[in-house]
């Protein structure tokens, strides 16, 4: 008898055991900033039926889980407050989180550029020191790939107050942008760093987004084909076979680098460990399922964007890729949230390049320039005057949160007297022998350095490109652009190269203007929509033989029709 009483007591903690207790989803933590002027939903896990109830600034909502244990309730719009207050859950249990505030919160993604760190950043000793700012809270999502969308933010520390000890790992561009709105706003700032060096655009938009674009597609096929042949095992072996004579290639070390002084000269690194492709963060749809999609639909005012490297040997394809993946997060969200981009920094690699040679980082920033102006809600932040030559990624990640917070400031919080960026391409005619150029955001469109405007190229129907002479049209947002060497000019394009530090066309805040062009000519990457084929597609020969320039062949691509 005192078995089976034994026996049944076990069995009744078991049970009891089971019973799940009331969770939040891991985006809910201690020190958290909740979006104000919103309705802010929360969401959960509780056994089936169970009755949960949330507390928070005066409210109170309650829901019943489903058969699944899911339940989800939407509290009603908040005011900012930096008062640091407890938001209560209580089912068969009870959760407490502390210090929460509401403010503004924002989505900080991409790739290395906006994963840079701030202690990687100019300054970074004294930034770091200065990192005292409780009202602006970090939350970092941990580097992972999944194949189908998640709930569960995998790893996170959750949400952490802004100090010394906490920001040095967290996203520089992120954390810069988010001073600047604190410091001008006066409310809580939440930034959300989701971000992944050397990934792809396709990776962070769902599966069924890119399925149902064509040369979106074609990516998703690109990949089931590499599958079809690809053998892990062997490929691995593969790798280590070339890595191990790669390596006693590396072990030689030149006679003049063991020369004193020669320490300083880079040495190729081994390398790295092999990856099995099946599981590569490269793959579609393998980021958002497992970075975004437990965000969501944590609300928050917008998303910044520091991405398009991994993708420029498809440029082209990223005008349709880039706007696809905004329209994808706002769908999945629910809301037409605000969306920011970084038009890629300058960069120079091989050093300078024939005129009119073909340009994929010009051609991927022109991609992102045509989402901005296309796009609701959207805006450009111009990097090209604060790029590095030699570094793909520049250190001043201060002024590109600035900028980025400037877009945001004009369009979101309506600040006066601010301009949101550089001068923005609105078109262009031909006038004669010259080209006029429009902008708009061109309040004192003058050159940088106050000498002579730099950066522009203008062809005629041979579609041989000439460097050209610009002036700006007195009292108007317009610059006329001619050359002596083109008589009869059809289209001009301005800083179309990765690097090219003379560009120098400003506003009144010596706000820079982005990479543009008026002319339709086939870009290079033009098709090329296969993330496995490398190269691009050759440019496009001269015309044959030189026709009358019309109007309207020199009108931009996509008009401009608002500020960028």
């Amino acid at each position: 008898m005192k078995r089976l009483l034994l026996f049944t007591s076990l069995l009744a903690a078991a049970a009891g055991s089971l019973q799940a207790d009331v969770k939040l989803a891991s985006v809910f933590t201690d020190n958290m900033v909740l979006q104000r002027g919103k309705p802010v939903a929360v969401w959960g896990t509780a056994d089936a039926g169970e009755e949960v109830s949330i507390s928070f600034a005066g409210q109170s909502k309650k829901a019943t889980a489903d058969k699944g244990g899911a339940w989800k309730v939407s509290l009603e719009k908040l005011e900012a407050s930096a008062e640091g207050r407890d938001f209560v859950v209580k089912g068969k249990n009870e959760v407490t989180l502390k210090n929460v505030v509401v403010g503004e919160v924002w989505i900080c993604s991409g790739q290395s550029n906006m994963q840079w760190s701030v202690k990687s950043s100019n300054d970074s000793d004294k930034e770091i020191a200065d990192a005292n700012h409780p009202n602006i809270r970090l939350f970092t999502v941990p580097n992972v790939a999944q194949d189908e969308p998640q709930k569960v933010v995998a790893g996170t520390k959750g949400w952490l107050v802004c100090t010394p000890e906490n920001i040095p790992s967290f996203t520089g561009v992120g954390y810069f942008f988010g001073r600047e709105l604190q410091t001008k706003l006066d409310v809580p700032i939440g930034l959300i760093n989701t971000s992944w060096g050397g990934t792809r655009a396709e990776a962070w938009t769902s599966k069924p987004a890119l399925e149902a674009v064509p040369s979106l597609k074609a990516i998703i096929t690109g990949w089931d084909e590499f599958f079809k042949t690809y053998d892990a095992a062997k490929a691995k072996e593969q790798y280590e076979a070339a890595a191990k004579v790669q390596n006693e290639k590396i072990a030689q070390i030149k006679e003049e680098n063991a020369k004193p002084g020669a320490a300083q000269k880079p040495v190729p690194n081994a390398p790295g460990a092999f990856q099995d492709q099946t599981k590569s963060q490269h793959r579609p749809a393998v980021l958002f399922n497992a970075m975004i999609a437990p965000l969501v639909p944590y609300a928050v005012k917008g998303a910044i964007w520091y991405q398009g490297e991994s993708n420029q040997k498809r440029a082209e394809q990223y005008q349709t890729l880039l706007p696809a993946m905004i329209k994808d997060w706002r769908k999945q969200w629910g809301d037409d949230f605000s969306f920011y981009i970084v038009q890629l920094a300058g960069f120079g690699p091989s050093g300078p390049k024939p005129i009119g040679t073909p340009d994929t980082w010009a051609e991927l920033q022109w991609a992102q320039f045509l989402t901005a102006i296309k796009t609701p809600k959207c805006g450009l932040a111009v990097a090209n005057d604060i790029g590095d030559e030699k570094d793909i990624h520049p250190k001043n990640k201060q002024e590109v949160g600035r900028r980025l917070a400037r877009q945001a400031l004009v369009k979101d919080y309506k600040v006066q007297n601010l301009l949101s960026g550089g001068p923005v391409y609105g078109g262009a005619d031909v006038t004669g022998n010259k080209i006029v150029v429009h902008f708009s955001n061109a309040d004192g469109l003058k050159a940088r350095d106050g000498g002579e405007i730099k950066g522009f190229l203008i062809c005629g129907a041979d579609r041989v490109w000439k460097p050209a002479k610009a002036k700006v049209f007195a009292g108007r947002p317009q610059v006329h652009v001619s050359s002596e060497e083109v008589k009869n000019p059809v289209a001009v394009r301005y800083a179309w190269v990765g690097w090219i530090p003379e560009a120098n066309l400003v506003n009144k805040d010596g706000l820079p203007t982005g990479v543009f062009r008026s002319d339709k000519f086939d870009l290079s990457t033009k098709d090329v929509v296969n993330p496995f084929v490398e190269n691009v597609a050759p440019a496009p020969a001269p015309a044959p033989a030189a026709v009358p320039a019309k109007k309207e062949e020199v009108r931009p691509a996509e008009p401009a029709k608002k500020a960028a």
